[in-house]
């Protein structure tokens, strides 16, 4: 992974033994998942001038749509059940990764993905970010091919946009 920008900024490597240390340690984060929930679900474990952190619910059917971190890179651990995971390609098929509980990933801020559970069986997954998340970019293609950006704010749900005609 490549160097943080600035000194106050976490790197990918440290993004990463941060989840995978946090997923270890479910007295920290296991009564803010919500198995029963029918929309993604995620409630913040922490955020300082660093790094935040979060921990995402998800039930079949839930997708961010594509989607980039704006300024912030970041890295997910997969706690329980499994997701997937959609890199967007220009002129091609997005490249699927499925990422099975155990598996942690890593990410920079112009990484732009989209992120599913397509299982009947509910997942976790701890998401930490730096520097923190203010805002992030949804994406769509519209109907004649052209890629566009809509700006969004870091506490909005994240969900396929939808273009105008």
């Amino acid at each position: 992974m490549t160097a943080p920008s600035r000194p106050d900024e976490l790197t990918g490597d440290q993004l990463r033994d941060l989840v995978r240390r946090l997923a270890a340690e479910p007295d920290r984060w296991r009564h803010l998942v919500r198995p029963d929930a029918t929309e993604r679900h995620f409630e913040q474990i922490w955020r300082d001038d660093r790094v935040d952190v979060w921990v995402i619910s998800w039930a079949q059917g839930n997708d961010t749509g594509f989607h980039d971190h704006d300024i912030s890179r970041g890295a997910v651990a997969v706690v329980e059940g499994e997701v997937v995971e959609e890199r967007l390609a220009l002129g091609g098929e997005p490249r699927r990764i499925r990422h099975p509980a155990g598996a942690v990933f890593a990410f920079d801020a112009s990484h732009v993905h989209r992120m599913h559970q397509d299982a009947a069986v509910p997942a976790v997954t701890i998401h930490a970010y730096s520097p923190p998340l203010w805002r992030m970019g949804a994406y769509a293609v519209g109907p004649d091919g052209t890629l566009r950006r809509q700006s969004i704010s870091a506490a909005e749900e994240l969900r396929p946009v939808e273009v105008a005609a």
